[in-house]
């Protein structure tokens, strides 16, 4: 194979974009752009060999998806459910009756249909508790009184 017609990439880009519509997972995506890039770079230079052609798209698919990680973790996606898949955070404000009493600052509350470890200062069972945060699976708790 001497070289790569510039349509190569574009049907590269085309199927890859089309990956990602079936696999979701803004990676295919970022290839699929750097295989357009390189589409065009080859449309207009069509003696480019194909080495430089595949060292092309390489660098442009690490710089792509590197630019994209980099703006995402910087402005993330707004949402109007911003604790959805965060069910503990869900919960904080909220308050609820001990099941379990709070002893050595580790109790249960029963949430819905559901039993949550708890943390905080001892309390009877039967109190009422507010939670106040939440550390991985245990939420934190104070006593309202």
């Amino acid at each position: 194979m001497e070289t790569l017609g510039h349509w190569h990439w574009w049907i590269l880009a085309a199927a890859l974009i089309i990956l990602e519509v079936f696999a979701p997972g803004a990676f295919f995506l970022w290839l699929g752009i750097a295989a357009v890039a390189v589409g065009g770079v080859v449309y207009l230079y069509p003696a480019m060999e194909w080495e430089y052609q595949l060292l092309l798209f390489s660098v442009l698919s690490v710089i792509s998806i590197v630019i994209w990680r980099r703006y995402f973790r910087t402005s993330p996606a707004d949402t109007d459910q911003p604790n959805l898949n965060r069910r503990g955070e869900q919960y904080v404000g909220r308050v609820f009756t001990l099941k379990e009493p709070v002893v050595d600052g580790i109790g249960k509350i029963r949430v819905d249909d559901s039993t949550w470890k708890v943390r905080g200062e001892d309390c009877p069972a039967g109190t009422q508790v507010e939670v106040t945060g939440v550390d991985g699976t245990i939420l934190e708790v104070i006593c309202k009184n």
